[in-house]
């Protein structure tokens, strides 16, 4: 559950507002102090011990207009009964959460789950030609039985033709948006949107009031990619977003897909130079997906694999084997932590547990129970 008390939600909040603290530095701060809460009820002498940042804290960390600000924000979320998403929350999109750079907090509306088993994003050019739209149908009818959750950005072109496919085949779909969720930009997906959060949702890391400034969508992107499983372009030009957030998602770690087009069309030609670059595999038709996802082999009606009984595990390999019992999937950096044990060690555990048919390594490197 998430924690909606007044106090704490305000204080974290309050913390995406303060001068000179970005997402990174952020939850650096969160970690040193343990909460939202805590940053700001430092003393000042001991926030002014800070390196580079030690001064500027100790000047807002007190700031009335910045929990001003903030307790606005609460009402709203109260008002229009949005969910939070802090950092430290369960309910934080786990995939997300393994970026460097995530938000601290997200401003969620929808009825998808943002942890669900499979998500793709798909994103492209806004001057989508017939070609690409027809393309984007292709791929978003034929992963529908995967059940995939559908992400992309809600702008013109194949963005809002990836979602509106994905509510004719039944598919879930999220929207990032590049500004709050007091209003949808571009306004005439509005309609659109308002279907999305009976089937999907919208998701932002900006406050309410905030614009579609321009620079807001190279941090929306990021949010794209690090929600996904894989990223798929399906058109775009050699500059623009859907180049942006194929770079993101291949920093991330993340597969990335592009569909070809022919040499003369300029809305291929930033596809094509991802192929060309191998900065993305060429894929053609959902299939290629399930394929280099490996999520064929998991649909075919094959045998269950059976666990092998009487296995003797070490204290570390039972303390992952809790930890997925409890979490469902996590990365290496995550069981890391949660453990306390050392990379080395965890990764020794998890190969003797891949070995033993305990555990599976999936898209994306996290790891879950067989």
């Amino acid at each position: 559950m998430v924690d909606m008390t007044e106090d704490n939600l305000v204080y974290q909040i309050a913390l995406t507002l303060l001068p000179g603290v970005g997402d990174v530095l952020g939850r650096k701060l969160v970690t040193l102090c343990g909460s939202a809460e805590a940053v700001f009820r430092e003393p000042k002498h001991i926030l002014k011990k800070m390196p580079r940042i030690g001064n500027l804290l100790a000047q807002y960390a007190g700031n009335s207009e910045i929990l001003t600000r903030a307790e606005q924000e609460v009402s709203f979320i109260e008002r229009y009964r949005i969910t939070p998403l802090f950092i430290q929350d369960k309910g934080y999109p786990h995939r997300l959460k393994h970026c460097l750079d995530c938000p601290v907090m997200l401003f969620y509306k929808g009825t998808a789950d943002l942890n669900s088993a499979r998500i793709i994003g798909i994103v492209g050019t806004r001057n989508a030609t017939d070609y690409g739209k027809s393309v984007t149908r292709e791929l978003v009818g034929g992963l529908a039985r995967q059940q995939v959750l559908v992400v992309s950005g809600l702008a013109y072109g194949i963005d809002s033709c990836a979602h509106r496919f994905s509510l004719d085949f039944g598919l879930d779909t999220i929207g990032v948006l590049g500004h709050g969720l007091d209003t949808v930009y571009p306004w005439l997906h509005r309609p659109l949107a308002e279907k999305m959060l009976a089937q999907g949702g919208l998701v932002t890391e900006f406050l309410s009031k905030s614009r579609p400034d321009r620079s807001n969508f190279p941090r929306r992107n990021r949010i794209i990619a690090g929600l996904c499983d894989a990223v798929i372009v399906v058109e775009a030009g050699r500059k623009g977003g859907a180049l942006i957030t194929a770079d993101i998602a291949n920093s991330y770690n993340r597969d990335v897909f592009a569909v070809p087009g022919r040499i003369t069309d300029p809305f291929s030609d930033g596809t094509n130079y991802l192929i060309r670059t191998n900065r993305a595999a060429l894929v053609q038709k959902a299939d290629d997906i399930e394929y280099l996802m490996g999520w064929k082999e998991q649909t075919r009606t094959a045998p269950a694999a059976q666990r092998k009984i009487f296995i003797e595990l070490t204290p570390d390999d039972e303390k992952i084997v809790g930890l997925l019992q409890e979490n469902g999937q996590m990365c290496i950096d995550e069981i890391c932590v949660q453990t306390a044990t050392p990379m080395s060690k965890v990764s020794a555990s998890l190969l003797n547990l891949e070995f033993e048919g305990i555990v599976k390594c999936m898209p994306g490197k996290l790891y879950s129970l067989l």
